[in-house]
Order: C-alpha cells, then structure tokens, then sequence
C-alpha cells in the first residue's frame, strides 16, 4: 500500500450487520484502516446469506479460540505465566471505513443502514 503497488482492497466478510459493520477473519480491520490512511477504496464482497439483519452489531458475540494456540509452539510455553490472553478469531470493521458492499444482487455505495433493510 505505501508503495502504491495496489489501488484496492477486497475483502470477504463472515457477518454483516443491518448497520454495515463488517465481520470476518482477524486482521479486516487492520487492513481496512489501511486503506483508509492511504486512500484506497476498501470492499466488502459477500453474499446475502452473510447478512444478519436482525442482530445489532454491539450484540454478536465473537468466537475466541484456545489461548494454546499463542502461548505455545510445538508443546513449549513461548509467554511467560501471568500474561493476559485474548485470542478473537474474529474482528469487526465499522461501515465508516467501507466503501461499497459487493452482494449477488448489487453494490451497496452508501448509507449502509437503508440501503441493507432494503436487500432484506
């Protein structure tokens, strides 16, 4: 990105909300802001069945995986004991750093929240 090697990001998404917020793998999020710092468009392409129009963003829960993933390598202890531990298998994206959500049935530009209650 700060080589302008690239002119735009897309992403795919495990979860968006009627209000646009956007999740998926960890790491979306920091690659989003990115963008944004170098202004490059940021998409989301992700069919219908992602969309959760029900559930408000602050509501899902997100998955955290066994803290032996990070605090081990091949059996041995790499953290030292007393270490606090979060391991998110997820992260969420806030609509303000989207540009266009890419859906089968069309490119939702702006105004996030209308624009999905009508794809409902």
């Amino acid at each position: 990105m700060s080589k302008k090697l690239i002119d735009k990001v897309i992403v795919g998404a495990d979860r968006i909300t009627r209000t646009g917020h956007i999740f998926n793998k960890i790491g979306t999020y920091q690659i989003a802001i990115l963008a944004k710092k170098h202004h490059l468009p940021f998409y989301v392409a992700a069919p219908l069945s992602t969309f959760d129009f029900e559930t408000d963003w602050h509501d899902v829960v997100i998955e955290e995986r066994n803290i032996e993933e990070i605090i081990k390598i091949r059996g041995r202890r790499i953290a030292a004991k007393g270490v606090n531990i979060f391991n998110p298998a997820f992260d969420v994206t806030p609509p303000d750093l989207v540009t266009s959500i890419v859906t089968e049935r069309g490119i939702i530009n702006s105004d996030f929240r209308n624009s999905i209650s009508k794809m409902n």
